[in-house]
């Protein structure tokens, strides 16, 4: 069994940091991941039928219209829902036949893993128009994750016509572009050949729901949900999921909270010294002399962030909140740089 350590792959395991430095859940602010830490209410009770039965075809049914309106999903295009994109990334190389794979890197770790437990370990390059003439199979995060980069919907579609040539696949991945409005390809997709990864728990804030879509060519779709087999998606996550994502006035309301929070995070950070370029709405990149050095020091006040270990300049940090939250990072931040 691997260690902790090695497993850590991801922001928001406090387990590790609570091993290292102490303390309890409740003492942390976790401030590693990209999840809204305002998470859409759920505070009514559901049916206890929808606890008690199995999930039924029409309760997912009602999901996935919800999600193929909400996204603005082709007609034309397959969906799937899934207990998080996270199951869906791990099932998709295993779907294609033999070829060349690459990932447009630095990005979210775990595309490149799981092509390379399919036997394919895919060629990391830094933008779409530098994958391989060999190449037939290509992830992009969009936007990007940890630096929130935005690829253009026309080299998306150029690089999905490139790949149509050789018979392979673009896969987006655009588990933040709730948070973007307009980031989104779904709604103007010209090929048959784009698959596209939708995460619910980030923006809404229900990450532990674990709820995820793909789109994408129907026979795509239909492997998949063969794949997933019955009862995928709980019957809370169907009930969950099919409210907040018709919830568009809900959805319109936080996409202006969480600019209105992103600029103070971003000032704070820059009166502090650190130099904020890069992010989304739902985390900020900050790049600082040593990061690992200040990662360390505000660990030991009890905040947790994310760093990388292919860029030791880089720091991500995510909102914190609430004004108290945002005070209290002002104040382990400015502690912290007098240690450094």
């Amino acid at each position: 069994m691997k260690h902790r350590d090695e497993q850590m792959h991801h922001g928001g395991d406090l387990a590790l940091a609570i091993d290292r430095y102490g303390g309890t859940e409740g003492d942390w602010l976790d401030l590693s991941t990209g999840i809204n830490p305002h998470a859409y209410p759920i505070l009514e009770s559901l049916a206890a039928e929808v606890w008690q039965r199995l999930p039924g075809q029409n309760a997912l049914d009602r999901l996935l219209g919800a999600a193929r309106k909400a996204y603005a999903c082709p007609e034309h295009f397959g969906l799937v829902a899934a207990p998080g994109t996270q199951a869906l990334i791990a099932l998709l190389p295993d779907l294609f036949p033999e070829g060349d794979a690459a990932v447009v890197a630095p990005t979210y770790s775990s595309h490149a893993a799981a092509w390379a437990r399919s036997g394919r370990k895919p060629l990391e390059v830094g933008y779409l128009e530098a994958i391989a003439d060999t190449t037939r199979y290509a992830v992009v995060v969009n936007p990007n994750n940890p630096d929130g980069r935005l690829t253009s919907r026309a080299s998306l579609q150029a690089a999905a016509g490139t790949l149509a040539a050789r018979d392979g696949f673009l896969i987006i991945d655009e588990a933040f572009a709730d948070a973007v409005p307009g980031a989104s390809i779904l709604p103007s997709i010209g090929t048959e050949n784009i698959l596209v990864l939708r995460s619910f728990g980030k923006f809404f804030g229900l990450a532990g729901l674990r709820l995820g879509f793909l789109a994408g060519p129907r026979r795509i779709t239909q492997m998949l949900s063969e794949r997933l087999d019955s009862w995928a998606v709980s019957g809370p996550a169907l009930e969950i999921g099919r409210k907040a994502l018709t919830d568009m006035t809900w959805q319109e309301a936080m996409r202006r909270q969480l600019a209105d929070e992103m600029a103070d995070l971003t000032l704070l950070l820059s009166e502090q010294g650190l130099s904020v370029f890069g992010g989304t709405p739902l985390f900020a990149l900050a790049g600082t002399k040593n990061a690992a050095a200040l990662h360390e020091a505000l660990a030991r006040q009890r905040i947790w962030t994310r760093v990388f270990d292919y860029a030791p300049t880089w720091m991500r940090i995510g909102l914190p909140g609430s004004a108290e939250n945002m005070d209290r990072l002002r104040q382990a931040l400015a502690e912290a740089l007098k240690e450094l």
